[in-house]
């Protein structure tokens, strides 16, 4: 979508699967399009289902402020919820097409609570960690940082709508199903997400498959659980090069 501008006839994506996951992606690919002049016929917006047409054009130049990566906050929020710390966010915007916005929402419904102010956003735990009940079916990405949090959590968790992570980094449903519950946890697949019944967790090796969210959950889970080794930590250098730098910065290590 984001070359086809450049192509003498424009370009036509169609989606000729089941659901859709992940539209708010493709939400900010069509907004970014059209900030810089491009033309995009979507199904939002009258156009036909499943169908997304862009026609060739010129595209104007102009000065972009370019947001942080809400998806990559998620860990550090995550601590702060079960950790019953506090941690802020810089430069988190107020409006936003980022499906990482979303963690305020579901970080709140599971214990703690959060305030946008110009400094950021501050995120505070409660000490208390609830089970929830959500499709992530937008925010897939989202999931096994979700995941770790529920299995820490005082009730049951459901994540639904996310079977297309079986052909992400690697298949995470699977993974995180066999990391925790080798840990102590009680993680079961669905068709289409996990179910998470919280039980004391122990220490051992939390094994990433070359996968950075992986690598992110295991963190989590080893803030509230002594003894949890993730196995090549590094693998978070696909999206967060200075991860483990910033980790140990933020809990004073």
């Amino acid at each position: 979508l984001l070359s086809a501008p450049r192509f003498n006839q424009g370009v036509e994506v169609r989606h000729v699967g089941a659901t859709l996951p992940s539209l708010p992606h493709i939400r900010m690919t069509v907004d970014m399009l059209r900030a810089v002049g491009a033309q995009v016929d979507e199904p939002e917006h009258g156009g036909a289902p499943n169908v997304w047409r862009v026609t060739s054009s010129a595209l104007r130049g102009r000065d972009l402020v370019v947001e942080p990566d809400l998806s990559n906050a998620q860990p550090f929020l995550a601590a702060a919820l079960v950790t019953g710390g506090r941690v802020t966010i810089p430069d988190w915007p107020a409006r936003t097409t980022q499906p990482g916005d979303e963690l305020r929402r579901i970080f709140t419904e599971m214990g703690g609570s959060c305030e946008l102010t110009d400094e950021g956003l501050t995120f505070t735990g409660t000490g208390r960690i609830h089970g929830i009940d959500v499709d992530l079916g937008e925010v897939g990405e989202l999931t096994p940082g979700i995941a770790a949090v529920a299995a820490l959590a005082d009730s049951p968790s459901t994540l639904r709508g996310v079977a297309h992570l079986r052909l992400h980094e690697t298949d995470r449903l699977a993974a995180l199903t066999k990391e925790i519950n080798e840990l102590g946890g009680d993680v079961t697949e669905t068709e289409d997400g996990l179910r998470i019944r919280p039980r004391p967790l122990h220490g051992g090796v939390f094994h990433t498959y070359h996968d950075h969210r992986m690598a992110t959950a295991g963190a989590i889970i080893g803030l509230a659980v002594d003894g949890v080794l993730i196995e090549d930590v590094a693998t978070t250098a696909k999206t967060l090069p200075d991860f483990a730098e910033m980790w140990t910065g933020m809990l004073g290590v």
